[in-house]
């Protein structure tokens, strides 16, 4: 992608994508996603984190913990997950 690509506009039909249901979404094309996907998949966290104090309640940082070492990364994808949701 370079400049010039964010820069023209689409001329999809948003408004009609809007409009779709699920059952007039053709998804025959999508893989489903099976163990070997998720054997061969991922995470991958966008870079700029900002480093936080904060506190949260015991049982709660140890159960994100007891997750594994990348505890802190599940943490951020949870907070993310989160945020996107409430976005308004």
């Amino acid at each position: 992608m370079n400049a010039n690509d964010s820069k023209s506009s689409s001329e999809t039909n948003w408004e009609r994508i809007d409009q779709l249901t699920e059952e007039e979404i053709d998804t025959s094309d999508i893989p489903p996603l099976d163990e070997s996907f998720f054997a061969n998949a991922a995470l991958r966290l966008p870079k700029g984190k900002v480093p936080v104090v904060m506190s949260v309640d015991g049982d709660v940082f140890q159960w994100f913990k007891s997750q594994g070492a990348e505890y802190q990364n599940l943490i951020n994808t949870a907070l993310r997950i989160y945020a996107e949701e409430h976005k308004s």
